[in-house]
Order: C-alpha cells, then structure tokens, then sequence
C-alpha cells in the first residue's frame, strides 16, 4: 500500500513523508514522462483523473497497469472523478487522500510536463529543512511563454500583494509546489469554491493569512509544441475576478492582524 512506502527524508528533529499530486485531465499523452521524472526522485504518485475522455482514461488505466510491480520503486495510486470538477478540486482529492495516507507534505505538479523536473530534489530538500513552510515555484520562462500570459499574471501578482498586505509570494498561480499539509488540509472546506483554475491562487493567499511561511523557488517553465490548455478566457477570468474580490474582503476583516505583522515588523 502507499502509506507503507511512502519514503521518509530525516530532517533532523522529525522524518518528512513526502507524495505528489499530480491533477490529470485529457493529459494522458504528457503525464508518463512526469510520472517517470517523479518516481525517479523516490516520490509515490497520487494521479487524479479529473474526469478525462472516455480514451484519455483507458490511456490513464493502460499506463497505471503497465507501472511495475516492483516494491522497492515508489507506487502510483490511480483516483478518478467520473465527471470534470475543475484542477482544484482534483488538487484538493489529492491532498486529502495524501492527508488519508500519512504523509506530511505533498509536491503538486502539473500534468502536462511544463515545469523541469530537474527541480524537484530542490523543492524537496527545501521542504525538508523548513518542514513548516509552503515551498512555493516561481516560473522561469522560456522563449515559448505567450506574451498575454504574463501580462494577466502580473495583474493577479498584484491583487495577491494587494490582498496580502505583502510581496512574499512571488508567483501565485505556478503549479509547482510543496505544501505542508498539517497546515494546509484545515484549509481546505475555505476552498469549496476554489475548484478551477482559482485554487492555487486561493490556497497560497489563505496559507499566507494563516502565518504559513512562504519560500519562493525558481522553476524553469516551458510550452511544449501541441501542449493542451485548460484555460478558458471568459470563465477563467470571471472565477478569477470573483475570487480576488472574496479575498479582498478577507484581507479587510484581516486588516489588523495583517498591518501588525507585515507593517509592525518593518516589512
């Protein structure tokens, strides 16, 4: 079983038990290589199928029964929405059942192989020094990045500043990170409608609100040739909109709290 071999890292005073959480959705054809680049950093997998095609999911059964049964490499467990509920909300089943499995921390990576996964040991090792903290990755874009994403990421760059009160997240829609679930598996019922493309914003600004330090590592972020997008312009950007106008009005019922520990330690 998973919790079994889940592999613990000693960072001293306590072991880490790290898993990935890798949210899939019509990505058959990309995920193998993320999944081969994750297990071979000696991290067990949680794939959730997020409700796929009816073709996408058998190539996600084929790959899943093609994996080894070989004990001394880290399993892959196969969840499944039968219908489509969005990345976050499959990011959330795969918190929640890597919370199930004992682990401590789990490393969310996207399925489609934009993020190098040469970075996954630093993401780890960090994780593994500042147990407490969300590791979170800040892209490094090639020339295959698409001029308009930038432009719409620096708008939510600075509504999260705004709804932060700080500039200590450098990049809060990146799907590459290390959350610590013991601080981050209580937020999650706050998530309920986080369940699109609006999660990793969300889940970041409320781990933030919480005191949950914050370390910002760079990953190198390419487009593939063909890459799938799952983003969709108007119903994107409206959940987007209406999310950081939820938080807006978190951050003013935390105004107090926030002022005094950002502006009261000179920050």
């Amino acid at each position: 079983m998973l919790a079994r071999d889940i592999r613990a890292e000693k960072t001293g005073r306590r072991a880490m038990k790290a898993v990935a959480v890798v949210p899939v959705f019509n990505h058959a054809g990309a995920v193998g290589e993320v999944l081969r680049a994750l297990r071979g950093n000696g991290l067990p997998v949680i794939l959730v199928d997020d409700g796929s095609d009816a073709d996408e999911a058998r190539l996600l059964d084929d790959l899943a029964a093609r994996l080894p049964d070989d004990p001394s490499k880290p399993p892959v467990v196969l969840a499944r929405h039968e219908e489509n509920r969005g990345k976050g909300a499959a990011v959330m089943t795969g918190l929640v059942l890597a919370g199930e499995l004992h682990a401590t921390h789990a490393l969310q990576v996207d399925a489609d192989g934009q993020h190098d996964p040469a970075a996954i040991p630093r993401f780890l090792s960090a994780a593994a020094a500042n147990p407490g903290a969300i590791i979170a990755g800040f892209p490094r874009y090639d020339a295959s990045v698409p001029r308009g994403r930038l432009f719409a990421r620096y708008i939510t760059h600075v509504w999260v500043w705004i709804n932060t009160l700080s500039r200590s997240i450098r990049d809060s829609m990146c799907g590459f990170r290390v959350y610590p679930l013991a601080a981050t598996l209580p937020l999650l019922p706050a998530l309920r409608h986080a369940t699109r493309m609006d999660f990793d914003t969300e889940v970041i600004v409320r781990l933030a609100w919480a005191g949950v330090p914050i370390l910002n590592l760079p990953v190198a972020v390419r487009y593939p040739p063909g890459g799938i997008s799952h983003f969709r312009l108007w119903r994107d950007n409206l959940r987007l909109s209406a999310m950081h106008a939820r938080l807006f009005f978190g951050m003013l019922s935390r105004l107090p709290l926030l002022a005094a520990r950002h502006f009261g330690k000179g920050s």
